[in-house]
């Protein structure tokens, strides 16, 4: 097997993924795009044991903990989209730039409670 063509589709892969990075808004969009990144260095894992012809098989060794990795990447990745989904209403990367309370600023100061109670 000539090392050229999976390095080829690799180098392919990961270039896809870092336009879906840098081009996108959408967060899930941006998760997906790493994951295809993740998977081309997979396959250049792979690859380069398959040519080497190594005993250990430590490419497809770090291959399976890089999908492990990934794996747990993707779910806590997916769990805080949906926490900020819920709080925010959006999933768009530019929309979200402050991680504060959204809510702080609409909260009732003192004065106005009191001008409440009064009233």
């Amino acid at each position: 097997m000539h090392l050229a063509y999976p390095a080829v589709l690799a180098a392919l892969l990961f270039s896809v993924g870092v336009y879906g990075v840098l081009a996108r808004r959408n967060v899930v969009l941006v998760l997906m795009s790493v994951e295809l990144m993740l998977n081309a260095v997979n396959l250049n894992l792979v690859a380069f044991d398959t040519w080497l012809r190594d005993a250990l098989h430590a490419g497809q060794a770090l291959t399976l903990f890089t999908i492990t990795i990934a794996a747990a990447e993707i779910g806590l990745g997916l769990a805080i989209v949906l926490l900020v989904f819920r709080t925010r209403r959006t999933a768009d990367v530019d929309r979200i730039t402050a991680l504060g309370d959204p809510f702080e600023a609409a909260e009732p100061s003192a004065e106005t409670e009191e001008a409440q109670a009064v009233a």
